[in-house]
Order: C-alpha cells, then structure tokens, then sequence
C-alpha cells in the first residue's frame, strides 16, 4: 500500500492490546505489510502525528493511515481527530474511526470533522474479527491521495 510510490505507515491508536492485536493480525491476513505503528494513549499518538510542538511538521511530507479509537485513557477519540483533521500538514491524512460506539450523532460528529471511515466493533470476538477482516480487505484496494 503506498500513496503514489510512497510507503504509507499505519498508525494505529487503540488502548486494548487485545484489540489491537486482531487488527494487526487481519491487516497482515489482508496482505498489507506496512509498518504498523501502535499506541495506546492519545497523547503519545499526537507526539508522533504532529509532533511534541502540536505544530504538524512532523507529518510533514510523510504518508500516514490512522486506525483511531474513540475510547482512550487520555483523551478523547474526538478530540485526536479534530487536532489531525484541522493541522494544514495532517488535515488530508485519511483516518479510520474504529470503535464500540454507534450512537449515530457520534458517527456523524465523525464524518463532519473529516473521518473517512466508520466502523463499529462489535462486542462479541466473531463479528469484530469479521469487522476487521473488512477492514482488511479495504487496505487492499485503498489509494491514499498525495497530501499537499
């Protein structure tokens, strides 16, 4: 998966190791061999996205495909979107909203601040593995666009 001949990296930020590890799991199933980066904190996440400074530099040039929890220790979900979605270096990256939550006014909060896709994790082990199988197979066909 690249963005024009450019290796994308997947930063994924989820604070259930469990979950975490399924969704690596059926990305590689899915034939995506990108780094995934992992993080469990919102906070750490942001360091790596726009830097300790907040200011997006850190991205600068990079390609990256955020996997975003809406449940974190930290922060919430939301708020890691918002700060992603209205950096002028991180506005285009695209983001994947992974969560427990399908109360619909969260959803469209979501798409209104710029996700790209939703998808909601079912509780039970066999739909979210299913989920995620999903999620695969969307890597394999996904484009992400040059950022500006």
């Amino acid at each position: 998966m690249n963005g024009l001949g450019k290796e994308v990296t997947i930063v994924m930020i989820e604070d259930d190791e469990g979950h975490a590890r399924l969704i690596e799991k059926n990305i590689r199933r899915a034939g995506v061999h990108n780094e995934v980066v992992p993080f469990t904190s919102g906070t750490d996440a942001l360091d790596f996205v726009l830097g300790k400074d907040r200011s997006g530099m850190a991205s600068a040039g990079r390609f990256l495909l955020i996997l975003l929890d809406l449940n974190l220790p930290d922060m919430s979900g939301i708020d890691i979107l918002q700060k992603i979605k209205t950096n002028t270096h991180t506005k285009r990256l695209p983001v994947v909203i992974l969560t427990t939550t399908d109360d619909e006014r969260e959803i469209q909060r979501c798409y209104d601040l710029g996700a790209n896709v939703y998808i909601t994790k079912p509780v039970e082990y066999e739909s979210f593995a299913h989920a995620i199988r999903q999620l695969g197979l969307f890597f394999s066909v996904i484009q992400i666009p040059e950022s500006q």
